[in-house]
């Protein structure tokens, strides 16, 4: 080996070596998580492994740590490997769910992300959120959570600090969510499947989704999993069009430009069509499932542990407000879209 390819060696050993005490902690935060929702299964995994990195950026002798030796590896968990756990995403969805749906549903459902994320954006903007926020609490409520938030804040090149208020706001509203609305189901007189329609066109991420919808019933389940998975579905078309208005202002700059479409969006539409196209063995997409529920539950402990609830509650009013006026609105636009179904 010559020395060129001995010094890149020795230093992608030494990237390694960094990131292995993130990652160890992320990884045993995710398996934690997991067993919690055994114990507890109306709580998605997702949002306790969220919930668990939320704590522990709050407690005082962890925070140098965080900052610290833990930091590289809890990077690479918060950007690479949510990265990997969108694209395994895309297995879930076939595009022959979609077309069972109906064209109305479909197109309300895309109505209802339109109108949200762009509702949400203009509120944000005219209340002075700084930077990139407005962009990523629009993608969270509208889409999917905070697993919408990662991947736009990463098409968009934004901080870590920019987007722990919005993980935050998903966070809470999406939990809220579970309570609320199984007890609006019957004052709203829907059927089972009506209630699953409007949990899957309004509630943020997948496992808030199966955790409200749950309570009506396997008929109610099944039309709200089919429903959300068509908003995650958008996410790749809205992150391009991020990355691409982002790309321009990028080379109005002279500064470095990201990818015209990002790697994992290619990827993540690269998997629907496997799964809508080719015939996968069970097993493979129950350990696809495994890994990617694994991957997203690390990247969302390390993005919690980036949240600093001093600073939200000190300087985050308006980001709450914009945050619980964009969870009723989706809620009211999804409501809408039932009724019209």
């Amino acid at each position: 080996m010559s020395a060129t390819g001995r010094d890149r060696a020795g230093a992608s050993h030494g990237r390694w070596g960094e990131r292995m005490p993130g990652l160890a902690v992320a990884a045993g935060a995710a398996a934690l998580a997991w067993l919690a929702h055994l114990a507890l299964p109306v709580v998605p995994l997702l949002t306790l492994a969220v919930a668990a990195g939320i704590v522990a950026g709050q407690v005082p002798w962890m925070r140098p740590r965080l900052d610290g030796a833990l930091r590289p590896g809890l990077a690479f968990s918060a950007r690479t490997l949510l990265r990997a756990g969108i694209v395994l995403l895309g297995l879930k969805l076939g595009l022959g769910d979609i077309a069972a749906l109906g064209w109305v549903t479909v197109l309300t459902t895309v109505g209802v992300v339109v109108l949200t994320f762009g509702g949400t954006w203009w509120l944000g903007r005219a209340l002075g959120l700084p930077g990139r926020e407005p962009l990523l609490v629009a993608s969270g409520f509208a889409i999917c959570g905070a697993s919408a938030i990662g991947a736009m804040g990463a098409a968009v090149r934004a901080r870590h600090e920019e987007q722990a208020v919005p993980v935050a706001l998903v966070t809470l509203c999406g939990t809220l969510a579970i309570a609320v609305l199984p007890a609006l189901w019957h004052p709203l007189g829907l059927t089972a499947p009506e209630f699953g329609h409007w949990v899957g066109a309004g509630v943020h991420d997948v496992g808030q989704v199966v955790a409200t919808a749950q309570v009506a019933g396997a008929s109610a389940l099944a039309v709200a999993v089919v429903v959300k998975l068509t908003r995650v579905l958008l996410l790749a078309p809205m992150v391009a069009i991020a990355a691409g208005v982002e790309r321009r202002r990028a080379t109005d700059a002279a500064g470095p430009r990201p990818a015209i479409v990002p790697l994992f969006v290619v990827g993540f539409l690269a998997a629907v069509l496997l799964r809508t196209f080719v015939p996968l063995p069970e097993a493979l997409l129950t350990g696809a499932d495994l890994v990617q529920t694994t991957l997203l539950a690390m990247a969302l402990f390390a993005l919690g542990a980036s949240i600093r609830v001093a600073a939200l509650l000190h300087t985050g009013w308006r980001a709450l407000v914009v945050g619980l006026a964009s969870w009723t609105l989706v809620a009211a636009l999804a409501y809408g879209a039932v009724l019209l179904g």
